[in-house]
């Protein structure tokens, strides 16, 4: 195989396609004198349907992460998805790293585009940044959330036991692989039924396509986190409605978390649990996820 050729170059090129023919387009705006975001958007935004926000987790751009989202959501929905900070085309000068950072950027960039309210959903890392973006700007802003496979109420216990499955020393080798076999490591507790074989090959393309770019930065918001440092979790109420989704077989943050979230998030907080699957329930099982998504956003506020 000629070394230019890449399989997951020829993906994100498909992926691309997705998300042109759900009718949104790639756009870039500075947020601020430091800060620079990319996102997917609506090309005609429509006052009738209500904004949607989608934020990505931890690992490749956000169109990997939400491409079988964003043609179901599109026709409800003024959808929009952003590339947080360090990944994707996003960037700054500034020297802060945190999940609060993250969240002050994306209101930025919604306020920029003058969407007054929309819901929120983020997954992993995205599902951090949503809680707090919901927590800055409060229901008047922003309607419903969606944490979908989020330790928003980690502990350094949850930390050191995820460290102990994958049989590391350090986060960043999980959540930032540089070698193929790490890269596996990550690939078996994100997915319920990993394929039984990828090649090195395939393995390389990804690490250097989907995980090299930015890596000193994406370490250095590894270690900005301020959630899963105390022996206690620290989560406040949010006031908004609140949906936390969850892979009932997730082994990067197992399903307890979820139960012990729905308890101190909100008073107006429900949990769905989708079987047979991971960390990624929109990759594994995108219908199932969908038909969660959807009915929870159109259901009439309580």
């Amino acid at each position: 195989m000629p070394l230019s050729f890449s399989l997951v170059a020829v993906y994100s090129r498909f992926i691309r396609r997705c998300f042109t023919g759900a009718g949104l387009c790639s756009q870039a705006l500075n947020v601020d004198d430091q800060t620079t975001m990319h996102f997917w958007g609506p090309r005609d935004k429509t006052a009738q349907k209500p904004s949607l926000l989608l934020l990505h987790g931890f690992g490749p751009e956000a169109t990997w992460q939400w491409r079988q989202q964003v043609q179901f959501l599109a026709p409800h929905f003024n959808v929009y998805v952003p590339d947080l900070i360090f990944f994707g085309g996003s960037t700054t000068k500034s020297s802060e790293r945190s999940q609060v950072f993250q969240a002050a950027c994306v209101g930025k960039l919604m306020d920029k585009l003058e969407v007054e309210r929309f819901h929120v959903a983020g997954t992993s890392y995205g599902g951090m940044v949503a809680y707090n973006l919901a927590q800055m700007l409060g229901k008047e802003k922003v309607q419903k959330v969606v944490i979908a496979s989020s330790g928003v109420n980690m502990t350094k216990a949850n930390n050191v036991a995820l460290l102990h499955k994958a049989q590391l020393d350090k986060i960043e080798d999980l959540m930032a692989p540089t070698t193929p076999q790490n890269m596996r490591k990550l690939m078996s507790l994100c997915i319920h039924k990993p394929p039984p074989m990828l090649p090195h090959f395939l393995l390389r393309d990804f690490l250097h396509k989907l995980y090299a770019e930015n890596r000193k930065e994406k370490l250095e918001l590894l270690e900005g986190l301020t959630i899963g440092r105390d022996d206690t979790s620290n989560v406040s109420p949010l006031q908004q409605e609140v949906l936390i989704l969850w892979g009932e077989q997730d082994k990067i943050f197992p399903v307890q978390l979820a139960h012990e979230l729905k308890e101190v998030i909100s008073e107006k907080a429900r949990l769905e649990l989708i079987k047979d699957t991971s960390h990624v329930p929109q990759m594994e099982k995108p219908e199932e996820f969908n038909k969660i998504l959807l009915s929870f956003l159109q259901e009439e506020s309580s």
